[in-house]
């Protein structure tokens, strides 16, 4: 059973910094899982934000975040990382961190319950 669990959110002011992190367990780098974040806004759709491969050499952002977002993992660890910098109150959301294999044809298969962040103004 794989599961994933997100932690640093919290409030901060506009410009400030966070740093979430997930933990995976049931699934190690052997498994070829690419990583990705996702957030939700209120009475929004769930958007993508960031992703990354299996091996760590290859990331994604959403043009919404790019420059001041960076996702990495550490394999050993089974963790996954999004730094966020000067962040804006249109960041306010759930984040949310998944999982899938890294096949051509897969989907996100596996979330976490979601770590709320607030940029305040």
């Amino acid at each position: 059973q794989v599961q994933l669990v997100e932690s640093g959110g919290g409030l901060v002011q506009t410009g400030g910094s966070l740093r979430l992190s997930c933990v995976a367990s049931g699934l190690t780098f052997r498994s070829m899982y690419a990583m990705g974040w996702f957030r939700q806004a209120p009475g929004k759709e769930r958007e993508f934000v960031a992703a990354i491969n299996w091996s760590g050499g290859s990331t994604t952002y959403a043009d919404s975040v790019k420059g001041r977002v960076t996702v990495a993992r550490d394999n050993a660890k089974n963790t996954v990382s999004l730094q966020m910098n000067s962040l804006k109150p249109e960041d306010t959301a759930v984040y949310y961190c998944a999982a899938r294999l890294a096949r051509p044809t897969a989907t996100w298969d596996y979330w976490g319950q979601g770590t709320q962040v607030t940029v305040s103004s």
